[in-house]
């Protein structure tokens, strides 16, 4: 049996201890390294993609100025920590922090790691989190001799039961309910032999009725789908290879399972009551999401691939140019019509 990815090397490439002990000179070129991996960290303009900038820096954070458009702009412009507050070693903590997390990390508790306002770390821990979900945006599951288990987990809308067993109603009528449940359903890929799990994609309905049509949009019609027994997933039967389980019978065998599907209710599960206790619907996709991750290092990566990237341009007239080798204080003489139009 392969071990666990929390076990392994690659779960422990990015460490707190590391990212604390940065300066800040040496915190800034890890974060232009990330937000500019083309360039080997050479900043480009954020407006006009332009690769040649001057360094106009004149405080602890670095400036730069196109020579195209010239207009000024720093490493996280356009990027999720533009219009920051505190320190960049701080938000690169905070992402090592909220990634090395498995079921989640309370607002409260990072908080209280960055000596900072519960609003700040809230808003800070959503932004991480619509980062790592960036790359299930346009995900698309299974194929030809693949096998996609699909299931959902009712989250919210609990009713309080009255204090008199006499006054207490029959939550399971519809009438009865708060009309905040939902369901999060999810598409999880198989691995095939010898490699490692496939894609995982949740998504937020009001009932497991209503996901057919994202079943049907993000699923290849050629894939072995696996479901449990809801009438919800009837409607598959007419455009895939649909297997069932009857989970009030067995939870598995040879020809149907989900028990990949209900490991991510498993950790869905453990984060809400764990960690946050409780979970607004109308951000349930981004905790959904968030629980997708497998490892520190995928989450970081993740959150600092959400940036904007920056392509190394090709100038008309020139068959190659490498602007990895630009520096700042040695800009490239480059004419001004190698780069994009002014304006």
């Amino acid at each position: 049996m392969s071990q666990h990815i929390l076990l392994s090397s690659a779960a422990r490439s990015i460490s707190l201890k590391a990212v604390l002990r940065l300066t800040d000179s040496d915190a800034w070129a890890m974060f232009r390294n990330l937000r500019w991996p083309a360039t080997n960290g050479d900043p480009v303009c954020p407006h006009c993609e332009c690769p040649v900038c001057y360094d106009v820096t004149r405080s602890a954070t670095p400036r730069y100025r196109c020579k195209a458009c010239r207009r000024d702009f720093s490493p996280t412009s356009g990027t999720l920590f533009a219009f920051h507050k505190l320190e960049i070693r701080d938000y690169l903590a905070a992402v090592v922090i909220f990634c090395d997390e498995v079921k989640g990390k309370a607002a409260l508790a990072l908080s209280r790691d960055l000596d900072v306002q519960y609003k700040t770390a809230f808003v800070l821990a959503h932004k991480i989190r619509e980062a790592m979900a960036s790359e299930v945006k346009d995900l698309r599951l299974g194929g030809a001799g693949r096998h996609v288990e699909i299931d959902g987990c009712y989250v919210g809308g609990h009713v309080r039961p009255a204090n008199r067993k006499a006054d207490r109603k029959d939550r399971r009528l519809a009438e009865n309910r708060s009309g905040k449940r939902r369901v999060v359903v999810v598409i999880r890929e198989r691995a095939l032999s010898g490699t490692s799990l496939g894609g995982t994609l949740p998504a937020v309905f009001a009932s497991e009725d209503a996901a057919a049509s994202f079943i049907r949009a993000r699923v290849d019609r050629a894939s072995t789908v696996h479901a449990d027994e809801s009438s919800a997933w009837n409607a598959l039967h007419a455009r895939f290879d649909t297997r069932r389980i009857n989970h009030s019978v067995e939870y598995a065998n040879d020809e149907a399972c989900t028990n990949q599907a209900e490991s991510y209710f498993s950790r869905l599960r453990r984060g809400e009551m764990g960690h946050h206790h409780h979970i607004s619907g109308v951000y349930l996709i981004r905790y959904a999401r968030e629980s997708v991750q497998s490892s520190c290092l995928s989450a970081f990566l993740n959150v600092m691939s959400a940036m904007p990237p920056a392509p190394v341009l090709q100038p008309v007239g020139l068959k190659t140019l490498d602007f990895s080798g630009i520096r700042l204080n040695q800009p490239n003489r480059v004419s001004a019509d190698h780069c994009p139009a002014r304006g």
